[in-house]
């Protein structure tokens, strides 16, 4: 059944403006897939494509996730507002049984060096980032990329993983739900020798993990440790002050560091009385919030607030581990609090804790640009895949309980009121509409 539909998007402004220049620009992939899927009402996966070399036509064969469905997308430099899409109904009773049983019916095979990209979920903002950037990325270098989300359900990554490794990937780039949940999908990865790099988050009690790329989270907390006892004086021997805390997922390898390094600055003015955590939740399995959830933050600091910050009590500092946190805390104290805002930490820069920022509603975050996260991760991959020596910095730190895994660790960056515009603005990452200036 062939369909032809003149599309008006986002992409016939790109291409517009290029024609303008005197050049038409090849839709990308991710721009076709929204256009397939917004048209058939289903999700899509690229199953193959094929671009002339001067760039005048164009196909790309996707394949709904449900396997029931192939959709053919034609382009022309010719006409480059019109694409034409060939779809057909596939058999969905599956390959034919092989000696060691029937392959997967959702598995699609590629020709060619592959990438699976596994994240944890698409409700915070920065994984949608890293995984549109990683897939972009390894796409430019021209190898194919299978870029999954498992809506923070652990059944569904270790499943996810499973296809990546039956549909062929030579690699695959995890973000762990739970850190050592996907080890039985990694033993299978092992025994098809798939190379499994463990992104941001280290994957515990598995020996098929062969290197992880993340921030330096301890000297993260660290940070925002020291942030705080900056902003509270307490070095010069301020206070006593009133501080809380919220941190991450208390099965996220990543949360525990955060707290680690922030705690290793705080405890000794907790000690001596500098700071008072009138809620006395102080050890980890207290403070840590489940899936890094907003909704389950701002639940806490409410009983919090109502318990211990009812009477006038004044909330000097809040250290949270990251913004989703950070974001519930200060919902939580605008409907409930009446003294100032404390001095609030976070990380990721997501675009809703900026704009508390800039209201005074939050003092920092942790900006780990994920842009840099990301490249060295396709960096590994690519160096992986061509053979090259992958490079490290740390080969001592990072044990999981079956080895040390050779890290690249990158270095993170404060932002708060007075650097904003330069580390988020002038460097591209957001504009200026993004934070509603």
């Amino acid at each position: 059944m062939k369909k032809i539909f003149a599309v008006i998007l986002s992409i016939s402004l790109i291409m517009g403006l290029a024609a303008c220049a005197g050049k038409v620009e090849v839709p990308s992939k991710k721009d076709v897939q929204k256009e397939v899927e917004k048209e058939y009402d289903m999700d899509f996966d690229l199953d193959s494509k094929d671009i002339a070399e001067d760039g005048s036509e164009a196909e790309w064969v996707f394949i709904s996730e449900d396997g029931t469905l192939e959709v053919t997308v034609s382009w022309s430099a010719d006409d480059p507002d019109e694409f034409d899409f060939d779809d057909k109904k596939l058999d969905v009773t599956g390959p034919e049984p092989t000696e060691t049983g029937p392959l997967p019916t959702d598995v699609v095979q590629y020709d060619g060096p592959m990438v699976g990209v596994s994240m944890p979920t698409k409700d915070l903002q920065r994984w949608n980032q890293d995984g549109d950037y990683i897939e972009t990325e390894l796409e430019n270098l021209g190898y194919a990329v299978d870029l999954q989300y498992a809506a923070n359900d652990t059944y569904t990554q270790v499943s996810q993983i499973e296809n990546m490794v039956n549909s062929g990937c030579d690699v695959i780039i995890v973000a762990a739900i739970e850190s050592s949940s996907v080890s039985e999908a990694l033993d299978l990865a092992e025994q098809a020798g798939v190379t499994v790099i463990a992104y941001d988050r280290l994957i515990y009690e598995s020996d098929a993990v062969d290197y992880y790329v993340t921030f330096d989270n301890y000297t993260l907390g660290l940070m925002q440790g020291e942030y705080i006892a900056a902003a509270l004086d307490l070095e010069s021997g301020a206070g006593p002050f009133n501080i809380e805390i919220t941190t991450g997922d208390a099965s996220d390898n990543n949360a525990m560091l955060f707290y680690q390094g922030a705690m290793d600055v705080l405890n000794p003015y907790i000690e001596n009385g500098q700071l008072a955590v009138l809620s006395g939740q102080t050890a980890f399995e207290d403070v840590a919030t489940t899936s890094w959830k907003t909704e389950s933050a701002q639940s806490r600091a409410e009983n919090i607030i109502s318990a211990y910050y009812s009477n006038g009590e004044q909330i000097d500092a809040w250290l949270c581990s990251n913004d989703s946190t950070a974001l519930g805390v200060e919902n939580a104290l605008e409907a409930y609090y009446q003294g100032s805002y404390p001095v609030i930490t976070g990380q990721d820069c997501d675009i809703a804790n900026i704009k508390n920022m800039l209201d005074g509603k939050q003092a920092m975050s942790m900006f780990k640009d994920t842009r840099n996260l990301a490249y060295q991760a396709v960096v590994m991959a690519d160096e992986i895949l061509s053979g090259q020596v992958v490079e490290v910095n740390d080969t001592v730190t990072y044990d999981n309980g079956e080895l040390v895994v050779p890290t690249y660790l990158v270095e993170p960056v404060v932002v708060d009121i007075n650097n904003y515009y330069e580390i988020l603005i002038d460097s591209g990452y957001y504009t200026e509409y993004d934070l509603g200036l």
